[in-house]
């Protein structure tokens, strides 16, 4: 068994775009291209209203050590900058790119791929912080960030995460039969970061064959190891995958540079690849637009800041009305209030669902069955972490390893009671956050 060991569920999988090829999705009339597409502070807007600008021209600069660039995302006109609803829930501020139709990139960005043989280790992650690229499996962690280790940290091992093991989700899997040796040679670029010695692991779920013989097949003379995992939720969250790669075991309150892992997405790897070895920054990425509602179901390659409308648009509409528009997957993502929200750095996927069952959920006592404590890959107690919640016994929870919790939703999935459990564990995490803050200042 190739697994983490604690926990983990089966839902369906519903993988129905699987042998979908990737589709170029055609840029809108508008795009609205957010300055918060990341975790940390929203980049700086850049730009004034009439301005022209060229794909991958910086627009947003990144403000501070945690945040990101933002680039333009084909050539047009700036409209201007305004608040528009985010996928994060809310507003953030938007630049508003009325596009020419030329799709010229920028003079920066290379036409000829260049030798990365010859590219220091600055010169790489200053290539990398310079595209803005980010963690695309959904976190939008700052690559650059990420890729920085701590004084006396040792890397020995880097990790490719190939498990993609949200249901509906196949643009990982697409990318890995599609662009197999672009993604190979980002892998090579993020390896040669941390040594020559650096192990290299490959990480895809076992209901992935095909991508697991073409990768085996490609990295034969790369010495890399692809690995075939079971197919198990959540089997692409960083820490079971490192146990379930290594055997080794990330704490409480640690990061994979304490066990000597560094973890990337295979998208991120691919963006990598792109902006190292041509300088473009990141302004598209693959997703999967799937559900049981949408008239055509696909794998697009979008350019970020174009609108989730224009998206179904393109897809055919809808053969049915939905109550759920999920950005994201199923288990982790985040139901939205609009199809104005457009497309970020972190939209693994879109998908228009009827869930039948969710206007007869009511949320009901819990009944001490301990199924959420036999599913939490963490190990922890998610049902006595939601009863202090909804007690407001919030000084109890870090204790209970409150920021442990990766609110992958396993526990909610399986509650007979309907029980908001993920819920109320964001709600604590925000109160707690909020009061460590308040009395910093």
């Amino acid at each position: 068994m190739t697994s983490f060991k604690h926990g983990g569920i089966h839902p369906p999988e519903n993988k129905f775009t699987r042998d979908y090829a990737i589709e170029e999705c055609p840029f809108p009339d508008l795009l609205t291209i957010p300055l918060n597409q990341h975790i940390g502070k929203p980049a700086k807007a850049l730009v004034k209203p009439k301005q022209e600008v060229k794909r991958g021209e910086l627009i947003g600069a990144m403000d501070g050590f945690v945040s990101c660039n933002v680039h333009a995302t084909t050539s047009g006109i700036v409209k201007k900058v305004d608040r528009v609803p985010h996928q994060g829930g809310g507003y953030s501020d938007a630049i508003l790119l009325e596009p020419d139709g030329e799709d010229i990139w920028h003079e920066d960005v290379l036409s000829e791929p260049c030798d990365v043989t010859l590219l220091s280790q600055t010169d790489v992650l200053e290539r990398i912080k310079d595209a803005g690229i980010v963690g695309m499996g959904g976190a939008g962690f700052p690559a650059h960030v990420k890729l920085m280790p701590p004084e006396g940290a040792v890397v020995d091992t880097f990790i490719l995460n190939g498990a993609e093991c949200e249901p509906f989700l196949t643009s990982d899997f697409r990318l890995m039969l599609e662009k197999p040796n672009e993604i190979l040679k980002g892998v090579d670029i993020l390896k040669n970061l941390f040594g020559e010695k650096v192990e290299v692991y490959i990480g895809i779920e076992k209901n992935k064959p095909e991508a697991i013989e073409l990768l085996q097949k490609k990295s034969t003379s790369l010495g890399f190891k692809v690995i075939g995992l079971d197919a198990k939720y959540p089997q692409g969250s960083e820490k079971q995958l490192i146990q379930a790669l290594t055997g080794r075991e990330v704490a409480e309150k640690q990061l994979p540079f304490s066990v000597g892992c560094v973890v990337q997405n295979v998208a991120t790897a691919y963006a990598i690849y792109e902006a190292v070895t041509y300088k473009r920054p990141l302004t598209e990425r693959v997703m999967t637009v799937s559900g049981m509602e949408i008239a055509n179901r696909k794998n697009l390659r979008v350019r970020l800041g174009t609108r989730f409308a224009d998206i179904l648009e393109f897809c055919g509409g809808l053969k049915n009305d939905i109550n759920q528009l999920i950005s994201g997957g199923p288990m982790m993502g985040k139901a939205q209030y609009s199809f104005e929200v457009p497309v970020t750095k972190t939209t693994s996927g879109l998908l228009f669902i009827d869930n039948k069952e969710l206007d007869r959920m009511r949320e009901r006592p819990c009944i001490r069955c301990g199924k959420c404590l036999s599913v939490c890959p963490q190990g922890m107690s998610p049902s006595v972490m939601a009863d202090k919640s909804q007690n407001n016994e919030l000084e109890q929870l870090p204790e209970l390893g409150l920021h442990s919790c990766m609110e992958c939703g396993s526990c909610a999935y399986v509650c007979p009671s309907k029980r908001d459990i993920v819920h109320w564990i964001k709600y604590s995490k925000a109160i707690v956050a909020n009061k460590a803050k308040h009395q910093k200042s």
